[in-house]
């Protein structure tokens, strides 16, 4: 079987990206094939693999500036020569599975998601500050990738989504099935602590849709200790409302991330995540969770045996969980279980058996 994998781009490194090292472990003769790719950005092992990328990467600032091009992605990976392929398999959560393949290739798309930011534009745009003329503009190019995102739709023979609620938004946008497959987590890298410390904890980029700003206000009220590790551009004004309660760390090292998770109270998830790796993390790490009831949380977490579930998506509901939370009440073994669901052995093995059955099949869907 002659495999090539396809990916949005390579200038940011993230939950994609850690899927695309398992299926590089899976499929190491395979390229892969990207928009962009930035070499500084991403891990050095990148650096021995046989990355192919488009056009884009000769585009003045791409790199760091590649929103600018928005435009340009769909022609960028339908530009690509995929033909000599048996075998096509797209890690897309927004243009990789527009290439075009011919009848003879089989296409199987491990979605991350539909374009979020476009089939959900209403509530994107409410919290990104654009300025006028963007907003005016950008409806219209938003319709455009609608299109091109749903017809590109029809070139891919299989999809496999990450997790029940990805798996709605195909069914929905797409009027496709799609088989679940959980993303890879390395659970054996976290292990329970004995010793439990007062904070909170939250892990996450500080950006619009994480929806740290809810802990904050959540916090600020409640007055306990909370711990935010991460960075983002939301960062400083998240800082400026944050009461002396709330820590901000930034970035640190992994194994100080790991302490973090095996120590805390419980961990916060508050966005509406596609699955959401950091909530498996903590689990792996026996710490329960109390997330947004809504994505990939739902699959994820054990409402009542693994974390707490709060709904609607408010400050005033974060508080009332966080306030009634007795860590008491969870068994770190039974929640690390429940995380092992999701190790990236499972992982492996569940997408190479897919991949089989549909190769075994051809073309049918």
């Amino acid at each position: 079987m002659n495999i090539a994998i396809v990916h949005d781009y390579l200038n940011q490194y993230g939950g994609a990206e850690r899927v695309l090292e398992k299926l590089h472990e899976l499929f190491p003769e395979a390229p892969i094939y990207t928009s962009i790719y930035n070499p500084r950005a991403m891990p050095d092992e990148y650096r021995r693999w046989d990355i192919r990328t488009s056009f884009m990467q000769r585009l003045p600032g791409v790199a760091r500036h590649h929103q600018i091009y928005l435009p340009f992605y769909p022609l960028a990976f339908e530009s690509f020569d995929l033909g000599q392929y048996d075998v096509v398999l797209s890690n897309s959560s927004a243009w990789s599975k527009g290439v075009i393949t011919p009848p003879s290739t089989l296409h199987l798309c491990y979605c991350l998601t539909p374009m979020r930011w476009v089939w959900g534009y209403r509530e994107y745009i409410q919290r990104e500050r654009f300025g006028r003329p963007i907003r005016a503009l950008l409806p219209l190019l938003m319709n455009w990738l609608r299109l091109w995102d749903r017809v590109t739709a029809d070139g891919v023979d299989h999809f496999a989504t990450i997790s029940r609620t990805v798996a709605a938004r195909v069914r929905k946008y797409y009027r496709r099935e799609s088989e679940v497959i959980y993303p890879p987590v390395e659970t054996g890298s976290f292990q329970p602590s004995d010793t439990r410390e007062d904070y909170f904890l939250v892990v996450s980029r500080l950006i619009p849709y994480k929806r740290i700003d809810i802990v904050v206000e959540a916090f600020n009220r409640l007055g306990l200790p909370l711990v935010i590790i991460g960075d983002g551009r939301d960062r400083a004004a998240l800082q400026a409302r944050a009461k002396g309660n709330i820590a901000f760390l930034g970035k640190v090292p992994d194994a100080e991330v790991r302490r973090y998770y095996s120590r805390c109270q419980a961990f916060l998830f508050p966005g509406e995540e596609d699955f959401g790796i950091t909530p498996v993390e903590a689990q792996a790490a026996g710490r329960p969770v109390i997330a947004y009831a809504g994505g990939g949380a739902l699959d994820s977490i054990l409402d009542g045996v693994t974390g707490r579930l709060f709904y609607p998506q408010t400050a005033d509901a974060l508080a009332e969980v966080v306030a009634s939370f007795n860590p008491d009440d969870f068994d770190p073994t039974a929640i690390r279980r429940n995380a092992e669901r999701f190790d990236t052995a499972h992982f492996q093995q569940s997408l190479t058996e897919w991949l089989k059955r549909r190769w075994g099949k051809g073309d049918s869907r």
